[in-house]
Formats: structure tokens, C-alpha cells, sequence
């Protein structure tokens, strides 16, 4: 049991990581932006789940810290305020900042490259590499040394046999 120190250790820093990510998601919607409705704001919380944050990128508006996550929480909360229903909030974000706006963007002309670039770049790059060794020489279909050229390797590197030919 001389390890049990050494797991309570190693435990600590997990668990306060662990914490410490949990934390930094409760404070990204600051408390003078909630609704004072809870409707409302379970409402702007889905909504805020759906939307992307155009800084951060891989993060929802809603778990962003971001100044400009910030504004946008707040902006969709104006927009339920005015009476605007979720659909027509996503859809005055879609407006105002693109499809891009969407964590999960339709599949539409304005969004091929979004959907479909990786895969493009990953067949180019596959093309990139069987062009190149398709060209590059074989080590089997190459011609073996000669003896001058033997020579000069052996005189290159130093090494000669006794009758002063290249080692071979």
C-alpha cells in the first residue's frame, strides 16, 4: 500500500480540474443577464445552446466567457422580451451573422465547404501522397553500385578492403 499517498496525489489535481471547468461553465451567463422569468430564460439557455460563439468557435454562446458571447446572450434575451419566438430569434441571428452562427448548420449551398472542405482536403492530401510515391524511385528497381562508384564511397568514408577496393 505504498502507492495509496501517491493516488491521493495524483486525485487532487483531477478533482480540482474537474471543478474547476464545471465552475468556469456556471459563470459564463452572468447573473445580470438572467431573465427574471424563468420561462424566458430556460428558453434563452436553449437557445444560447444552439448558437455559436464567433470567437471561441467550438463553444456555444451559452458556455462561452467571451465579451462578444456576451453580447449575443444578451441580444437573444432582448428578442424574447420583444415576444419573438425561438424559432424567429435563431433565425434574426441566422440574419444578422450567417448560417455560421449555428453549432449545427444546415446543409445548403451558402454551407457545402463548412460540411464538406475537411473531407475534400483529406482526399487531396491522400491524392498528394500516392503522386508522390508513385514517382519516387524504388530502391529495388534501382541499378546496383559500380565499381568506381564503390571506390569512391569506400575513399568517401574511409574504409578500404586489403587490396584497396572499397569494402563492400
Amino acid at each position: 500500500m505504498k502507492y495509496a499517498g501517491t493516488r491521493s496525489i495524483l486525485a487532487v489535481p483531477v478533482l480540482v480540474a474537474a471543478l474547476w471547468s464545471t465552475i468556469d461553465l456556471a459563470w459564463a451567463v452572468r447573473p445580470d443577464e438572467m431573465l427574471s422569468d424563468h420561462a424566458l430564460e430556460t428558453r434563452a439557455r436553449a437557445i444560447g445552446q444552439e448558437l455559436r460563439c464567433l470567437v471561441c468557435q467550438n463553444q456555444s454562446i451559452d458556455d462561452s466567457d467571451a465579451d462578444l458571447a456576451h453580447d449575443l446572450r444578451v441580444l437573444v434575451r432582448q428578442r424574447l422580451l420583444a415576444g419573438d419566438s425561438d424559432e424567429q430569434v435563431i433565425q434574426y441571428m441566422v440574419a444578422r451573422y450567417g448560417s455560421y452562427v449555428l453549432l449545427n448548420p444546415p446543409l445548403d449551398a451558402e454551407t457545402l465547404l463548412l460540411w464538406f472542405g475537411p473531407i475534400v482536403l483529406l482526399l487531396c492530401a491522400a491524392g498528394v501522397t500516392v503522386q508522390f510515391y508513385r514517382r519516387a524511385p524504388m530502391a529495388s528497381q534501382m541499378a546496383p553500385f559500380s565499381e568506381e562508384e564503390y571506390q569512391r564511397l569506400a575513399n568517401l568514408v574511409g574504409g578500404t578492403d586489403s587490396e584497396g577496393k572499397g569494402a563492400r
